[in-house]
């Protein structure tokens, strides 16, 4: 920790541990430097262990990185039991160890955006995936703002905010039943449970003694109230944020918050830090003209020392095709004559839609690229195939992930199953996943015991959708290929020794299924 390592006010944010501090940090001043060089002063000269320490960011590739350089700066044993993580992965970690509180088992599911929209698209019996991504993200809007189904009836402006209020309501009753959560859940649920259970916050508050957050700017209510509730009187941590980069407003991120930290803490220190390591004067000064029509909380003025740098060239173009060819033709015109690489060059879009476009042009040169970003790994569906087997696994209770592993691959499972398994799921209150039992406890219907022939003198209990959970459980199927008759599969002597159900074979429920794989027939 070198003193040319450090300008004056990243020394002092890095060196105030009495009371609460917000870093107003300008892009590309050294912010995470602060926070990583905060975290080795607070283990070395703050005396406070590495396992009473938190640092929350945005992203797991932030933490990732973060917890990196942590390692870079302090040896394994001085950070072991550190907590570096994103708010959603700091949520999980206390529903983990607290869920049954909130009447919830510890393995839980965790529904992504996809599974979610869904359970909302069925709830609203609609296919409109423009539709349901509107309720779904008025949900998650509410869900930020700590506002309960329940609340949202009764406050519903509209015919609109109605259906999404009453689909909030029967959404949440489904992740209930399924005993699973949403992303949003991850940071909602921990909130209402500290409020709710005292005990439990002053256990967490005895855990993590100090708090550093990153862009602090693009917190929502629920993520303040989090931060506020753990931090407590106390006030022990360090937020780090920009007005000027807050840019989720439109997913319910809440500039507001850094006002509010002057109310709540009137002790609050505030330290700026307006010196970039990034950008040329040039660029630094254009980025301040664009800046200072924001509204401002807070005044700062972004300076560097890396030199004046080159001339901003702004082009105004026919169509994004002529954007994209001009783009390249300016790329082959400075490579040749500066002698560069293709690698050198970087182009960027502002959207994802943009790059068909650029991809195009890049192909016409015959430039070779290589795209950043794109599907995430686990959007990839034979990921999310695989993870519903892995839920399913540790959660028999998730639904949706019984219905993706059940239909994937295609099995003949048809809609017609699926509907009835449900039924019957909904009249016992139970989840889909059938269990290998001679009896379903709990099971509400009136149902008949089915004798099998006298070679096997067991019963079975169904309810009277004429689904035998029993049987199902210890299906002798070749799930891999249910239509093929090897070993594993249903043949005709297996098919004899099977119950009658409404006076037939084949049982009625069974429609979904490929012929060739259905119980065959009595001879």
């Amino acid at each position: 920790m070198a003193a040319p390592q450090l300008n004056p006010p990243q020394r002092e944010a890095i060196h105030h541990l009495d009371g609460p501090l917000l870093v107003l940090a300008g892009a590309g001043s050294g912010k995470t430097r602060v926070i990583t060089y905060k975290i080795t002063h607070l283990i070395r000269h703050g005396n406070i262990p590495a396992r009473h320490i938190a640092a929350i960011t945005f992203t797991n590739k932030a933490a990732r990185e973060m917890l990196e350089r942590v390692g870079k700066l302090l040896t394994a044993q001085e950070i072991r039991g550190i907590t570096v993580s994103t708010f959603h992965s700091l949520g999980m970690q206390i529903l983990r160890q607290e869920a049954t509180h909130l009447g919830y088992k510890p393995q839980f599911s965790i529904l992504d955006a996809f599974d979610a929209g869904k359970i909302i698209a069925d709830i609203l019996k609609s296919t409109h995936k423009d539709e349901v991504r509107k309720v779904q993200s008025q949900i998650s809007l509410w869900k930020n703002d700590l506002k309960g189904p329940d609340q949202m009836l009764v406050e519903a402006e509209g015919e609109w905010e109605s259906i999404c209020a009453r689909t909030y309501l029967a959404y949440q009753d489904t992740l209930t039943a399924y005993q699973a959560v949403d992303f949003d859940d991850l940071i909602r649920l921990p909130v209402q449970l500290f409020k709710t259970h005292p005990e439990v916050l002053l256990k967490w508050q005895g855990k993590l003694h100090y708090l550093l957050i990153d862009e602090y700017q693009d917190t929502n209510t629920c993520q303040y109230q989090m931060v506020k509730l753990l931090a407590g009187v106390r006030g022990q941590f360090t937020a780090v944020g920009d007005d000027d980069q807050s840019i989720y407003a439109w997913r319910g991120a809440n500039m507001e918050n850094l006002r509010l930290l002057q109310q709540d803490y009137p002790q609050l220190r505030i330290i700026k830090l307006e010196q970039n390591y990034r950008s040329t004067a040039r660029i630094l000064r254009a980025a301040n003209s664009v800046i200072s029509n924001n509204p401002k909380l807070f005044e700062k003025q972004l300076w560097s020392e890396l030199g004046l740098g080159e001339p901003i060239h702004v082009v105004q173009c026919k169509d994004e095709e002529h954007e994209a060819e001009l783009v390249v033709q300016r790329l082959l015109a400075h490579k040749f004559e500066y002698r560069t690489e293709f690698k050198d060059y970087a182009i960027l879009y502002r959207g994802n839609y943009q790059a068909r476009i650029f991809e195009q042009a890049l192909r016409n040169q015959r430039i070779p690229y290589q795209m950043a970003g794109g599907q995430s790994f686990f959007d990839k569906p034979e990921i999310k195939d695989v993870l519903a087997y892995l839920r399913l696994l540790t959660n028999p209770d998730d639904d949706p992930a019984f219905i993706r592993a059940v239909t994937t691959p295609k099995r003949g499972v048809g809609a017609g199953t699926l509907e009835k398994l449900g039924g019957w799921a909904g009249q016992c209150g139970k989840a889909c996943l059938p269990v290998p039992s001679n009896r379903v406890s709990g099971c509400r219907c009136k149902t008949p015991s089915w004798n099998r022939s006298a070679s096997s003198a067991t019963s079975s209990t169904a309810c009277n959708t004429g689904l035998s959970v029993n049987r199902l459980a210890n299906w002798p199927w070749n799930w891999s290929r249910p239509s093929a008759m090897k070993p594993g599969c249903m043949t005709a002597r297996t098919a004899r020794a099977l119950p009658k159900p409404n006076g037939k074979t084949c049982w009625s429920w069974w429609h979904g299924w490929p012929r060739r794989a259905r119980p065959m027939a009595r001879t």
